[in-house]
């Protein structure tokens, strides 16, 4: 309960990951049927970069910032840059939609929303910021219980992500065990699942039994700043099931540009699959 976003918000963590998820929801917006979109660590929504807490860290500044004057960006991170500018007023860089309210920037009419966040206080601002917003449903309860109530969704098409803070012992664990109970509740979904690259062998552990869940069509994409050091911040890994076809193709330039441009000499973008079909 005491993890709060807004020190975190805008990094070069939050870049790759909803960079990510604005591809996902392009590929999903080819078809006209409507979809839902399940976020389980919501936040909350969206965040003032100018805060005391954003500043007090200041990692938007090696993050989002960082892209803000970029004349090169390859066509995804032009997109996402776009998406972020227009929920700012003028040229400057105030706000940084979190995954909840980019997702609302991103959607149709008729796709709909459900935002998970358990912290008290967190999800009273979440409500506020979408008070106004059809077809958003709030939830306050914990994460993993929000995808054995949520899913299926009614219209049988769409995305989760699962954005743990990572702040228990046993959160590989339990990120596992949740997505193995959703995804027998509903095998077609797309999942996407995030985590911190601090413990090479801690991520190796969880992708290993990943390979032993019985899931099959998992990618992995980790950008990594520079070479993993123990208990060190050092990359930003997303493990999509049932990724939209060819979303390798759209997310990999985007991983390269991020790598150059926000990385030490050591650092890559390296996207495969984990297991295949």
């Amino acid at each position: 309960m005491n993890y709060r976003h807004i020190y975190h918000a805008g990094n070069f963590a939050d870049v790759w990951k909803h960079a990510v998820l604005v591809a996902l929801f392009d590929a999903l917006k080819q078809k006209a049927k409507p979809f839902c979109y399940l976020d389980t660590h919501a936040g909350i929504g969206r965040y003032d970069l100018q805060a005391e807490e954003a500043r007090k860290t200041a990692e938007a500044d090696k993050g989002i910032a960082s892209l803000w004057q970029a004349t090169d960006l390859p066509e995804l991170l032009q997109q996402y840059r776009q998406l972020i500018a227009d929920d700012n007023v003028g040229d400057s860089l105030r706000y940084y939609p979190g995954s909840p309210w980019l997702a609302n920037l991103l959607r149709r009419e008729d796709d709909s929303l459900i935002c998970n966040e358990l912290h008290p206080v967190d999800v009273e601002t979440l409500r506020d910021l979408f008070h106004r917003q059809r077809k958003v449903s709030i939830r306050n309860e914990d994460a993993y219980q929000s995808l054995t109530a949520c899913l299926p969704p009614k219209e049988k098409r769409g995305l989760v992500l699962i954005d743990p803070p990572f702040e228990k012992v046993d959160e590989f664990r339990q990120l596992l065990d949740g997505l193995k109970n959703a995804y027998q509740r509903w095998p077609t979904g797309i999942y996407t699942l995030w985590y911190p690259i601090k413990s090479r062998v801690e991520v190796q552990q969880f992708y290993r039994r990943l390979e032993l869940s019985g899931i099959r069509r998992i990618l992995r994409a980790e950008l990594n700043m520079k070479r993993p050091t123990d208990g060190e911040f050092t990359g930003s890994g997303l493990v999509m099931i049932n990724p939209p076809w060819q979303i390798e193709q759209r997310i990999q330039p985007a991983g390269d540009w991020l790598a150059r441009h926000l990385g030490g000499a050591e650092a890559n973008c390296t996207i495969d699959w984990l297991v295949p079909e």
